[in-house]
């Protein structure tokens, strides 16, 4: 359980006994602890093979090559649930930037690469139509070098829903030099099945990953409604 302190309580965040505490659009709130189902699915599986793989990666380091990321911390702080900024432990910058390489389609890398931020690349618009099946996305220039893009999606959703953060899922990823529109159909209907029917609504997310230092930027979502 996290609380940030004010006159009294200003915020807090987490489970204390059988409750949860956290934040949405409406402000504040609280409710009762449920402990999810496991479904074990392939992209759960996925993550913690890459959990594992990264822990052991990171015990097979030499001492110096671990005093490295550690020292690295400060240029790569994060914010955290309060949006306060924070450093990471050597052992959390190693896994969150290799995490990123990983989940994206790159390579592990041993030693910490300087902070140069992420390229921009603008996810500008989709087209989304279920009569004749179409899906893609539309960005604003080619996928520069050293550059991967992880692709997101959610189901076919009613029209009406606008927050989607826990329904989004990688579907792919999107390699450098690629050119627009990206064709997001084979992908899409690999996880989810068919398109939705006319009326249904899917979201589309970008995430961008320096293949150099694994730094990603905050995810580019639009939306749109599927026409005939």
């Amino acid at each position: 359980m996290k609380i940030k302190f004010g006159s009294i309580v200003a915020d807090g965040r987490g489970k204390i006994g059988g409750h949860v505490m956290s934040k949405n659009r409406g402000g504040s709130y609280l409710r009762t602890k449920v402990t999810p189902v496991n479904p074990r699915s392939v992209s759960q599986t996925n993550v913690r093979q890459r959990f594992a793989t990264l822990s052991s990666g990171w015990r097979s380091l030499s001492q110096s090559s671990r005093d490295a990321w550690t020292a690295s911390t400060a240029g790569f702080q994060k914010s955290d649930i309060f949006s306060d900024l924070r450093n990471l432990t050597g052992l959390q910058l190693y896994q969150r930037l290799n995490n990123n390489l990983l989940s994206s389609g790159g390579s592990v890398i041993t030693s910490p690469a300087p902070n140069k931020g992420v390229a921009s690349v603008i996810l500008s618009s989709m087209t989304y139509t279920s009569g004749t099946p179409a899906l893609t996305a539309i960005h604003t220039t080619p996928v520069p070098a050293s550059t991967r893009i992880k692709v997101f999606a959610t189901p076919p959703l009613s029209p009406g829903i606008n927050f989607v953060k826990s329904q989004l899922r990688q579907i792919s990823t999107i390699a450098p030099a690629a050119t627009s529109p990206y064709n997001a159909l084979s992908a899409y209907t690999t996880k989810f099945g068919a398109v939705g029917a006319v009326g249904t609504k899917i979201f589309i997310g970008f995430v961008v990953v320096d293949q150099t230092s694994g730094l990603s930027s905050p995810m580019q979502i639009v939306s749109v409604i599927s026409a005939t």
